[in-house]
């Protein structure tokens, strides 16, 4: 691997967030690895040039399952190990939450590796409970029940029991175990030897998360029982016989936790409450301790936001000493550990891949020979005389004459002291100098915090084919950073710096946030983009939540998708599925496609028949705008990868 190359890994972080699924071949095009063989490779690259060749334009969101696969094995495996380090007598079992990624395609692969460590899913509406009813899970698995609930719903999760899964309705309101009980009932007096559901119980812990979302855990915390509610639950379920029915106690305290010691508290206030809960008699024998396993975005391995202080064995390690050093001094059994880690299991199996469409300008370009002149204004004089002069040891005085006179420039332009064409002038000359200053600056060992700003001020736009809020929404709502690379030239050097901007008609549609080891960085390391030919970027760890957070602003819809197998010999495409079309977007706002083609139709006519338009013409535009029903609601890329 040569020099350039390693140094382009360096600077985009690949090794440090890429937890081993990521690399550059020597044609410097990014990789994908399989898991169970980082021999066997998958070339990003080529694998957007094989669709492109089947008419699947970018933007593709691609979809590798064996990472997800790869991701369960890893967690399975170091709880495993720590079990059995730490002498644990209970067992490890995962439920996917559905909030994270809905999509079928994720939750059927899911369930195609978990079942074989008998992983099952979590539902909190009563349509992810609708779905998870109707696939299959193995035998011993696990469906938990959260969020809130009303008889229906409770209901509908005692028909799952007529399934024969083994169902937890986890208890978020007293109500809920009214209806709970009440449907109970009803089934033991149609049938007295009916199997029932579980229940659960949330407990509101006074530890909290860490990261964006602390908020979640606490006092405050939207979900949860307080210790005089629990109580109250254990009366009710006693006074009604059915103690057997209580078997789970749950916790959360937010998703993405970065800060492993902020987990150990909440794991011994947990635990010492289902201790103190057993030793009331209650059956509980498994402690759910929810979500949460932080995805190192970033590759720091700190606790900042878009972190995670810890790996997926050092969480198990401490999850298990914790409880099971708690059991133990409460003389109570160890119980079966549930896990919620949805993040962590998806994130990494999907990468969205979109091209550059264009470069937007914000440094003035002199289109046509500038020429001054001796009747130009002092300023525009005094702006060439600072270009043609700056140097190493005056940039910095230089860049501030620079300011002065812009803001001279403005100031005589409104008062109509010179002309557009003098503006014109002075506006070319003074990018000119800060882009001389710039140069001169980065050139030092310390560059001042002025000329930090100058660089992203004076930093490419490069727009990007897709919607921020569609494909990464947590992005723009929560600054939640995710690592942009391109997807090949990654064996040159790249030169510019620059922003990305989606194609919404919307302002807040950039990415001016970027991973960086040790910081936040404000601009991206990209490569000059040549006319005519394609500039891939991939939105890389985006398959936990953005999906399903995305939104339709602007009626931009999902992307095409594509599912793809690393074998032997590179990538296998097992599954194209399209995204939405025109017809199908307008329709999510309640027009109806039939009705908006009969309206334009006539309207062409009515110019037909005035004369303003010929029949060839008007026919033709009628054919054009029916046939854009069917179209793919993003650009047409320029370029193609060859």
């Amino acid at each position: 691997m040569s020099a350039v190359t390693e140094k382009t890994i360096e600077t985009y972080g690949i090794e440090n967030w890429g937890a081993d699924y990521f690399g550059v071949n020597r044609r410097g095009n990014l990789i994908v690895r399989a898991p169970e063989d980082e021999n066997l490779t998958a070339d990003v690259y080529e694998i957007i040039d094989d669709l492109q060749k089947r008419g699947v334009d970018t933007p593709i969101l691609l979809r590798f399952p064996q990472l997800l696969f790869g991701q369960i094995r890893k967690l399975q495996t170091a709880f495993k190990k720590s079990i059995r380090e730490f002498e644990y007598q209970g067992g490890h079992l995962c439920v996917y939450p559905m909030k994270v990624n809905q999509n079928r395609a994720v939750i059927e692969e899911y369930l195609k590796e978990g079942s074989r460590y008998d992983f099952g899913l979590e539902a909190g509406s009563k349509a992810e409970l609708y779905a998870a009813l109707g696939l299959e899970q193995a035998k011993d698995s696990l469906l938990v029940l959260n969020g809130f609930k009303d008889r229906d719903f409770v209901k509908l999760a005692f028909a799952g029991a007529g399934a024969g899964k083994n169902v937890v309705i986890v208890i978020e309101k007293l109500s809920e175990l009214d209806h709970t009980l009440s449907i109970a009932q009803e089934v033991l007096d149609e049938n007295p030897d009916a199997n029932l559901q579980m229940i659960g119980v949330r407990v509101k812990l006074y530890a909290k998360g860490s990261g964006k979302w602390e908020k979640s855990g606490g006092e405050a915390a939207k979900f949860g029982l307080t210790t005089t509610e629990i109580l109250e639950v254990i009366r009710r379920i006693q006074e009604a016989g059915r103690t057997d029915m209580l078997r789970l106690l749950h916790f959360h305290i937010g998703s993405q936790l970065t800060d492993i010691k902020r987990i150990k508290n909440a794991m011994k206030e947990a635990a010492r409450t289902y201790a103190k809960i057993r030793q009331m008699g209650m059956p509980i024998d498994f402690l759910d301790v929810g979500g949460g396993m932080a995805v190192d975005y970033d590759g720091s391995r700190t606790s900042f936001e878009s972190s995670a202080n810890y790996n997926a064995r050092e969480f198990a390690n401490d999850v298990i000493y914790v409880i099971k050093t708690v059991c133990d001094d409460e003389n109570v059994p160890h119980p079966t550990i549930i896990q919620e880690s949805g993040r962590y299991l998806s994130a990494y199996h999907a990468i969205m891949v979109t091209n550059v469409q264009d470069e937007i300008e914000t440094v003035v370009e002199d289109l046509t020979p500038m020429k001054i002149e001796a009747d130009d204004p002092q300023v525009v004089r005094e702006l060439y005389d600072l270009r043609e002069t700056i140097n190493a040891k005056n940039y910095r005085e230089y860049y501030h004459d620079a300011l002065e006179h812009r803001e001279d420039l403005f100031q005589m332009f409104n008062l109509g002291l010179i002309t557009l064409d003098d503006k014109g002038k002075g506006e070319v000359l003074f990018w000119d100098v800060c882009e001389s200053a710039d140069q001169y600056a980065q050139q030092k060992k310390y560059v001042s915090e002025e000329f930090d700003e100058l660089r992203r001020l004076m930093c490419a736009k490069y727009l990007a084919n897709f919607s921020v809020f569609r494909s990464m929404p947590d992005n723009w709502a929560l600054e939640q950073l995710f690592p942009i690379i391109p997807i090949h030239k990654l064996n040159k050097k790249p030169t510019e710096y620059a922003t990305l901007c989606d194609i919404t008609c919307d302002s807040d549609g950039v990415v001016d946030k970027f991973v960086d080891l040790h910081d936040v960085k404000h601009v991206l390391e990209l490569h000059k983009l040549e006319k005519g030919e394609p500039y891939f970027l991939a939105m890389m760890l985006v398959g936990a939540y953005q999906e399903v957070m995305g939104n339709n602003h602007n009626l931009f819809g999902v992307p095409n998708e594509a599912d793809i197998f690393i074998g032997d010999d590179g990538h296998i495409i097992r599954k194209v599925i399209y995204g939405s079309t025109l017809r199908e977007m307008v329709a999510t706002v309640r027009f109806d496609a039939d009705q908006l083609h009969d309206t334009y139709r006539r309207a062409v006519m009515r110019r037909i028949k005035n004369g303003e338009l010929s029949t060839k013409e008007g026919n033709q535009w009628i054919e054009f705008y029916e046939n854009q029903a069917e179209s793919y609601t993003y650009l047409t890329p320029n370029g193609s990868a060859k």
